[in-house]
């Protein structure tokens, strides 16, 4: 996932235990259109606003992980949560700038229903018996499916149209990749100290979060 050596721990073993899921969400046809130059600019749009509200839904999860983080005995893992939080202010901020410049009209789009199964997903998290290690875990893969499915799109033999490369270099930088690092260890550190049924939730999160990713890509390509 990272290229960084050998990797160890449960998430290490879930990546291996599902690494075709894996590669369906970050090496779909949506994106890999991009990185090939052959990408249907009102897919691109439709992501566009699609995942602008997402983003908007995205805030009241990164939220409730933030809550479940303080409620620990040791919170030390506040400060690297908190910078997911700083950074949506300014994402939000760029999809209204990149919404203008493509000439999408943000205020009359409505989520799609791969969109609102996500919406859903992520608001299952404010519940207080969903545990801070299961909500993390959803927390790191959502960033991380991004991450490196954008990172793909500005590696090198790449034909990314000039136009995209703003938005990919968005996720696919070296910045946005070592908070992506930051938040996998606090998951194998938590899943490391957590009890089997935990475990196991998390887990299940892990593979939901590959699946509507996947979706979400579909709903950019199909308008589905």
């Amino acid at each position: 996932m990272d290229g960084g050596g050998v990797e160890t721990g449960t998430t290490a073993a879930w990546m291996e235990k599902h690494r075709q899921m894996y590669e369906r969400a970050t090496r779909h046809p949506f994106t890999v259109s991009i990185r090939d130059g052959t990408v249907d600019m009102s897919a691109f749009k439709r992501w566009l606003s699609q995942d602008y509200l997402f983003v908007r839904e995205f805030v009241a999860f990164i939220a409730s992980v933030l809550l479940k983080c303080c409620k620990q005995e040791d919170s030390s893992d506040m400060e690297i949560i908190l910078g997911g939080v700083a950074s949506i202010s300014d994402e939000i901020s760029w999809f209204k700038n990149e919404a203008t410049r493509w000439g999408a009209d943000l205020a009359s789009v409505s989520p799609l229903k791969a969109n609102l199964e996500y919406h859903r997903f992520l608001q299952s998290f404010t519940e207080p018996e969903v545990s801070y290690v299961v909500a993390v875990t959803a927390f790191w893969i959502i960033e991380t499916v991004y991450q490196d499915s954008f990172g793909f799109c500005i590696q090198d033999g790449n034909k990314t149209p000039p136009e995209l490369l703003g938005t990919c270099q968005r996720w696919g930088n070296a910045g946005f990749r070592q908070y992506c690092q930051s938040l996998h260890s606090i998951v194998d550190r938590c899943l490391a100290n957590a009890p089997a049924d935990a475990v196991k939730s998390a887990e299940e999160a892990f593979i939901r979060v590959l699946e509507l990713e996947i979706g979400f890509w579909e709903m950019s390509s199909s308008q589905s």
